[in-house]
């Protein structure tokens, strides 16, 4: 999300005239990608936060505007604002780490903020629910699609995947894309398990790709599911995927499933969806956003286990045409095109 808006920003600030710098408290300088901005348009401090702190502080004072990209950065938001009282200072809200209580400083904070950008209506929702937030300073910007994201023209199943995993081109494919932690119990793949247990006896052959990373105790756990519902046979593991080969994993299937309940927006979802692949998210978060209210894919209640499997046998019931995946695809851009993006961020720059 943020080298998107890193890009974004770029090139607003390049119609404008204006200075725009993007800083990293994490990256060192040499992993910044150069088609999404110049190297000397980036500053990364290699997780030298302090130096990242004391940098900002001290440079505040020439900037109008400054963009903190999560809450976590309240302090030197604080800062500033005392600092440079005509700086205006803005957060970037996404999910869960502003659905809760924060700290003293964090809701100070807050109040002095200038615009807070939620990713979605319903983190909007959640800081007014939970922090009281004045609406008018509290906007939405959904997210973009990557304008470096590979985007097919046609909808061919790339055939190196198909011999990795061992498929078969008519096997009805679903396919998950995230992270996958002992720690957090919300993403609802576990759900997505149940389902495919119960989806055997109608699809004998389907098969069920779950990617992403995933730590020991997760991947113990997942393992331990899959012998229990006697799925080994049906359900792959890949772990990581790289970066190169996201676009292609996406094509191979018939069918995203994430019935995630505390997704801030979900990028993944209009990743899937401007791949030409059909989306089922959970109907209870920021998800909603990303399929626009069930205009682009289907919404369903996380908990219902009956709802799920009733979803995904309908969706797999209708053959995935390549006519339907374009018209998909072209239906996502149209909403979560960069183009947009830009003008929406350039709008709320001149306010």
């Amino acid at each position: 999300m943020t080298r998107t808006l890193g890009h974004a920003l770029h090139k607003v600030a390049q119609t404008n005239n204006w200075d725009f710098e993007l800083w990293s408290a994490y990256d060192s300088p040499g992993t910044l990608m150069p088609e999404y901005l110049p190297a000397k348009n980036f500053k990364g401090f290699g997780t030298n936060k302090l130096a990242f702190a004391l940098k900002a502080i001290r440079s505040s004072l020439k900037f109008n505007v400054i963009i903190l990209s999560h809450i976590n950065l309240a302090s030197v938001g604080m800062i500033i604002k005392l600092l440079n009282p005509g700086c205006k200072v803005w957060l970037i809200a996404h999910g869960i780490e502003v659905w809760r209580p924060l700290s003293s400083t964090k809701k100070q904070f807050l109040k002095r903020c200038d615009k807070i950008i939620c990713v979605s209506n319903y983190t909007q929702q959640q800081m007014i629910k939970w922090h009281k937030v004045d609406k008018s300073v509290c906007q939405v910007l959904n997210n973009a699609i990557d304008p470096f994201m590979k985007l097919p023209e046609c909808f061919t199943k790339p055939q190196h995947l198909i011999d990795r995993y061992q498929l078969n081109n008519n096997y009805p494919i679903i396919f998950t894309l995230t992270r996958m932690a002992s720690t957090e119990k919300y993403k609802g793949y576990e759900q997505v398990i149940n389902a495919v247990s119960r989806l055997k006896s109608t699809f004998p052959r389907i098969k069920y790709v779950l990617s992403g990373q995933y730590d020991q105790l997760e991947q113990a756990r997942i393992s331990k599911l899959l012998v229990d519902y006697d799925l080994t046979e049906q359900v792959i593991l890949t772990g990581f995927i790289k970066e190169t080969e996201l676009a292609d994993h996406f094509l191979m299937a018939d069918l995203f499933v994430l019935p995630s309940k505390k997704e801030g927006f979900g990028i993944v979802f209009i990743e899937a969806l401007a791949l030409g692949l059909p989306v089922i998210c959970g109907n209870a978060d920021g998800s909603i956003d990303a399929i626009r209210n069930g205009e682009l894919g289907k919404g369903v209640n996380a908990d219902d286990a009956d709802e799920l499997f009733n979803c995904i046998v309908a969706c797999l019931a209708t053959p995935l045409t390549a006519l339907k995946r374009k018209e998909l695809q072209d239906r996502c851009i149209m909403h979560f095109n960069e183009t947009d993006y830009i003008n929406k961020l350039q709008l709320l720059l001149t306010e």
